[in-house]
């Protein structure tokens, strides 16, 4: 296979492993009683931890208005809560309720996160360091795009 067969074939696989997490996302938060968009940015809490409601809109790219109602229905489950800033009473922090968050989606991905460490398990070293190496990139990629688009 040629250099730019093999790199078209990358590109198409890359492409379909990200449809397919969009569609095991999707199913997971349908088990989790959210929409998939939803449980998406709920990660984005759990992964960032505490932000304002201001800067969920700047990392979403939602309006305020969108990202106040998904304030409201996380906050409804359960799966976050709104704290005001000690030294600024008009300033509120959304605040991600870990335990909350991880008693509701451990068991949803149990048996993925087992099953996915076992396939990892499978590669070498080296193999495991060159995915490593390519996911890194592939994210620093996708994220300067993102910026570069959101600029214009």
């Amino acid at each position: 296979m040629s250099d730019a067969e093999t790199v078209k074939q990358v590109r198409k696989l890359s492409q379909l492993y990200a449809y397919t997490s969009i569609q095991m996302h999707e199913a997971v938060a349908r088990q989790a009683g959210l929409s998939g968009t939803d449980h998406k940015y709920l990660g984005f809490l759990q992964e960032k931890g505490q932000m304002t409601a201001g800067e969920l809109a700047t990392l979403t790219g939602l309006t305020t208005g969108a990202v106040t109602g998904l304030i409201d229905r996380f906050e409804k489950k359960g799966l976050v809560r709104r704290q005001f800033a000690p030294d600024d009473r008009r300033k509120v922090f959304i605040v991600p309720e870990t335990d909350v968050i991880m008693a509701l989606f451990e068991p949803l991905y149990r048996d993925f996160r087992q099953r996915h460490e076992a396939l990892l398990a499978g590669f070498s070293a080296d193999e495991r360091t060159v995915l490593d190496t390519y996911f890194r990139q592939a994210i620093a990629l996708m994220q300067q795009t993102t910026d570069q688009l959101n600029d214009l």
